[in-house]
C-alpha cells in the first residue's frame, strides 16, 4: 500500500501511521530510539511548572550536552556582560524554553546519525530551519515556539531514517532531486511505497511529540490541503510557516526557492496574514538568527 493517498485530521493521520507500522511498508522501518534523556526531558517540559532542577540534571547528565548549552549561552545572540562559564549560569542566561530546545536539537542529532553523501548538510539545514520557524513564531499570535522549533527540527527527519532502512534509498535521492517529470515524494513512493514525509511522521509518533507536530510533518508535502477546513487551525499554521521558513534559509544561503515555496508560497502567507513589509523586516532581522547556527 502506497502511503501518498492525502490525510486531513490528526487523528486520521495518527490512525493512517499506526495502521502502516502493523501491516504496511511502514513496518520493516528501524526507528531509533528516542534517547532516555530526551524522554525525560520531555515528560519535564510537559509539566505546567516545569522542574527546573530535573531539567538541570538531565543537562549535567552528558558532558557534551552541557559544553553545547555554554556554547550556545555566549553567541553573541544570547552574551550579554561577561562570558558564562557554569552550566547554572548558561541555563540562565538562555531561560528555560531556549536551554530545553538547545538539549533537545543535541540529543536528536546524537540519535539519528547522518552518513549519506547525500544527506552531508542535513542537521545544519534543520538546525536553520529550526531556528527560523521558532524565531517567526515569536513574531505570530497564538503560535507556539517551542512546537514551531521542534517540526523545524524533526521536519525532514525521515530522509536519513529512510536512508539507513531501506536499501536503493541513497540511489532514489539522486534520482528525486533529478527527475522533473514527478515530485520527490512520488519517485521515493514509486520506489519504496512510502516517503520521507510519512517516515518522519512515524518517527515523531514513536518519539511521542505532539499529536500536531506528528500531522504537520506528515502532510508538509501534501501542500494542495493547506488551508483547507479537515485541516486543524494548528496543523495549517505549522506546515505554512515551515514553507516561510525554508524559503527564508534558502535565502540566508543564497540559493533558489524549492518547488514547494514557487507553487505555494503565495497560499502559504495567505494563511498567515503575511505581506511583503514583515517578510523584508524579518528576513533582515533573522539573518543574525542564522549566522550563528552551528553544527
Amino acid at each position: 500500500m502506497t502511503l501518498a493517498t492525502p490525510t486531513h485530521t490528526t487523528d486520521e493521520v495518527l490512525e493512517q501511521i499506526d495502521k502502516a507500522r502493523r501491516n504496511g511498508p511502514l513496518k520493516d522501518i528501524v526507528i531509533p530510539a528516542c534517547p532516555a534523556l530526551l524522554t525525560r526531558l520531555q515528560q519535564a517540559m510537559a509539566e505546567p511548572e516545569p522542574d527546573l532542577n530535573e531539567v538541570a540534571r538531565i543537562a549535567t547528565a552528558d558532558v557534551a550536552m552541557s559544553a553545547t548549552l555554554l556554547v550556545s549561552a555566549n553567541t553573541p545572540r544570547f552574551a550579554a556582560g561577561q562570558p558564562v562559564q557554569t552550566l547554572g549560569q548558561a541555563m540562565n542566561r538562555l531561560g528555560l524554553t531556549e536551554a530545553a530546545l538547545v538539549m533537545t536539537r543535541f540529543l536528536t542529532q546524537r540519535a539519528i546519525r547522518v552518513t549519506t553523501p547525500q544527506l552531508t548538510r542535513y542537521w545544519e539545514r534543520a538546525a536553520k530551519r529550526a531556528a527560523a520557524m521558532g524565531f517567526l513564531a515569536e513574531k505570530l499570535p497564538g503560535v507556539s515556539a517551542d512546537m514551531a522549533y521542534t517540526y523545524g527540527l524533526f521536519c525532514h527527519v525521515g530522509l536519513p531514517v529512510m536512508a539507513q532502512s531501506l536499501p536503493g534509498y541513497r540511489g532514489t535521492l539522486v534520482e528525486a532531486e533529478a527527475r522533473v517529470d514527478r515530485s520527490f515524494v512520488a519517485t521515493e513512493n514509486a520506489n519504496h511505497r512510502t516517503d520521507h514525509a510519512v517516515v518522519g511522521a512515524l518517527v515523531a509518533r514513536v518519539w511521542r511529540l505532539a499529536p500536531a507536530v506528528i500531522a504537520a510533518i506528515r502532510l508538509h508535502h501534501d501542500l494542495d490541503t493547506l488551508g483547507e477546513s479537515g485541516v486543524e487551525a494548528e496543523v495549517n499554521t505549522l506546515v505554512a510557516l515551515g514553507l516561510v521558513a525554508q524559503y527564508l534559509v534558502d535565502r540566508h544561503e543564497e540559493g533558489p526557492p524549492d518547488v514547494d515555496w514557487r507553487q505555494h508560497g503565495e497560499g502559504a502567507l495567505s494563511w498567515l496574514h503575511l505581506g511583503p513589509d514583515e517578510m523584508a523586516l524579518w528576513e533582515e532581522e533573522l539573518q543574525d538568527v542564522l549566522n550563528q547556527v552551528g553544527v
